[in-house]
């Protein structure tokens, strides 16, 4: 039996289960040139969100009543294709479905001895190469230099913080529980930790932080957390808008703080991040990824949901905050 997950209605603020449909259809057969897939993980991704919207982005609208998809670890479990046999572990941009049919393109085989399948989705797959990619183009890290990273605990972040203590940062996580702040400081080497959820100036928490100013920012939140960071940024600070996850769910556009005086007077870098600008970087960018977690300087979290019916459930969690590291869904 085959079954897809299909986007039902488009959300106004969060979505909720009834914006999705689980269906039953029927099992492909692979033509020539083709490959079977059986999905393995899923990837849930808080940039999902943006998708549901009926308007121009960076990546096109999901559409409704079509299945939405995401980065997937599948099985090749049938091939007529010259390039892959039955066994075969791929990644890649596929449709949540169980089964389904592909001919090959946009597929990167992977290498299950190196590190398991659900890590390619994560460390190794593009929430990895964000964090790598951004701090190498954006945030340019150095020796002595603060970096403060929010979302310090999720996928991108808690890889973030790692490859600045690697290029020898202190390095400031911002969270949102005790628990999430003690993981980060103890297994990813933060040398400090934020909760925004139990403090009442965030701007005031940072400068007791981070007493010599922040050099680079990582931002996954947006919102108030990057109106706080802004009040301490040093001389030629960097600011990587990798995220806004705390206003995807809002029906309007919020205002805040106007940020040019501050960029101008402190000569300051504000720049939006997408690792798909940077594709060709991929496979080097992975080999140095893989190098340091073979090295033991690269750990990793994730937050493992068995079953496929819960895809959208673990989608939504995502805005609880209720992953640690990477979410993904194992089918």
């Amino acid at each position: 039996m085959n079954k897809s997950i299909l986007l039902k209605n488009r959300p106004t603020g969060k979505p909720s289960l009834l914006d999705f449909e689980i269906t039953k259809i029927d099992e492909p057969t692979p033509k020539n040139g083709e490959i079977l897939l059986a999905t393995k993980y899923i990837s849930v991704d808080p940039y999902l969100r943006g998708r549901m919207r009926d308007e121009e982005s960076y990546i096109p609208p999901f559409k409704l009543n079509k299945p939405l998809e995401s980065m997937v670890v599948a099985e090749v479990i049938k091939s007529n294709h010259d390039n892959f046999k039955e066994g075969d572990f791929v990644s890649g941009m596929l449709e949540w479905k169980l089964l389904q049919t592909n001919k090959g393109e946009n597929l990167n085989k992977i290498d299950t001895n190196l590190a398991k399948p659900s890590a390619y989705l994560g460390i190794l797959g593009l929430t990895g190469l964000t964090a790598y990619l951004a701090l190498k183009h954006i945030g340019k890290p150095k020796n002595n230099e603060t970096l403060v990273v929010s979302g310090a605990a999720g996928a991108v972040g808690s890889i973030a913080g790692q490859i600045g203590k690697i290029k020898g940062c202190r390095v400031i996580g911002i969270a949102g529980t005790d628990n999430k702040i003690n993981h980060i400081k103890e297994k990813f080497g933060y040398d400090e930790g934020i909760n925004y959820k139990t403090t009442d100036n965030m701007q005031e928490a940072i400068a007791k932080n981070c007493p010599d100013g922040v050099d680079v920012y990582f931002d996954n939140v947006g919102g108030e957390t990057l109106d706080a960071v802004m009040m301490n940024i040093n001389r030629f600070a960097r600011i990587i808008n990798c995220g806004a996850i705390s206003i995807y769910n809002e029906k309007e556009i919020p205002t805040g703080p106007r940020l040019e005086g501050i960029l101008i007077k402190k000569s300051a870098l504000m720049q939006g991040f997408l690792v798909r600008n940077h594709v060709e970087e991929f496979e080097s960018a992975i080999k140095e990824l893989a190098g340091w977690l073979k090295d033991g300087k690269l750990k990793y979290d994730e937050t493992i949901i068995k079953g496929f019916e819960e895809t959208p459930q673990a989608f939504l969690d995502l805005f609880e905050g209720k992953n640690t590291g990477k979410m993904v869904v194992e089918v």
